[in-house]
């Protein structure tokens, strides 16, 4: 099943289901609310809405209306945590080389040099189409575009393999990214200042074969300013799929229901498919010439992303961001 967040001027919206080829939708009243209600009881009401959901496919629902992206808050509009991971080493490769040197060779740091899970805010995310207000140019804007997940309750010490079973929903995610402040204070939380995600969340069983091992097998397309810049496969070089990043996450502690999840920015060993961070596209051109040509983010920009499935409809729908001078 598919779930959105519709505004209701409440600070954490009105569920809907959403139909499959995200055409229409229905209230989810009768059953809950809102989505955490359904995450800290999903065995009573996922089931539920389960039945919704393919009333809604079949056509049967009686009080179905047209779906409107714009509409949407973020499917949890906010959250217990939101931490984004390191699931793809050729984004950390590229970004070591160009530190090292445009005629160094990659190499692997000692572990724990990078950490593998980084605390965001989690207080109030964007919606998909909400515009990205920010104070100046001069913080050198970028963004990081990945793939996240909602979790059930996690008991502490689970295993990559029953971490993964605790994974409920599906979505797409961009993290925004000041690099400016970024390079002396890389673990100050006011460098990532927002994150929006996709206007549906996904059930995995929606997914079909496509969700394999923690992994989506599909390709993740970026869009800025209406130019293709990326367009890489999702799971093939996903080193640490969504159950080890989970596993590590509570490997000391319990994880809450309602915890979201990210791998980091998606990427490919092969570059002719694209980048979906700047930064890594900057790292490239510095290792290759000396220099980073490529700037970051203006007022006015735009970026799209989005993930189409084998039928080529679009799976979560997209992410359509405007980069917005604040006030």
């Amino acid at each position: 099943m598919k779930l959105a967040t519709y505004q209701d001027a409440s600070r954490d919206g009105q569920l809907v289901v959403v139909s499959r080829d995200l055409s229409m939708a229905h209230y989810a009243t009768g059953i809950a609310g809102r989505l955490q209600q359904v995450l800290d009881d999903w065995g009573f009401m996922a089931p539920q809405l389960r039945a919704l959901s393919e009333q809604l496919n079949s056509g049967k629902a009686r009080h179905a209306f047209a779906f409107e992206p714009a509409r949407c808050m973020a499917p949890l509009p906010r959250a217990y945590q939101w931490v984004s991971g390191a699931a793809f080493p050729s984004h950390a490769e590229r970004l070591r080389q160009a530190e090292a040197g445009p005629h160094a060779a990659p190499a692997a740091r000692p572990d724990g040099a990078q950490p593998l899970l980084r605390q965001g805010a989690s207080d109030r995310f964007l919606g998909a189409c909400e515009p990205v207000a920010l104070a100046s140019e001069a913080l050198n804007i970028d963004f990081e575009a990945q793939l996240a997940v909602i979790t059930g309750d996690l008991p502490q010490g689970a295993s990559p393999e029953d971490a993964l079973e605790g994974v409920r929903l599906l979505m797409l995610a961009s993290d925004v990214a000041l690099r400016a402040p970024a390079a002396g204070q890389a673990a100050d939380a006011s460098c990532r200042p927002a994150t929006a995600f996709s206007p549906v969340a996904v059930t995995p069983d929606e997914l079909g074969d496509a969700w394999r091992q923690g992994r989506l097998n599909l390709v993740l397309q970026t869009n800025w300013n209406e130019r293709r810049i990326g367009l890489c496969e999702a799971g093939s070089d996903m080193a640490l799929h969504f159950g080890q990043l989970l596993s590590r996450l509570c490997a000391l502690r319990p994880v809450g229901a309602g915890s979201i999840v990210g791998c980091g920015p998606v990427s490919n060993r092969d570059w002719s498919r694209g980048y979906h961070c700047i930064a890594e596209k900057r790292a490239v051109e510095v290792a290759e010439t000396g220099r980073a040509s490529t700037g970051f983010m203006k007022f006015g920009d735009t970026l799209r992303i989005e993930v189409r499935g084998r039928n080529g409809q679009s799976v979560f729908g997209a992410i359509e961001q405007r980069i917005a001078p604040l006030g």
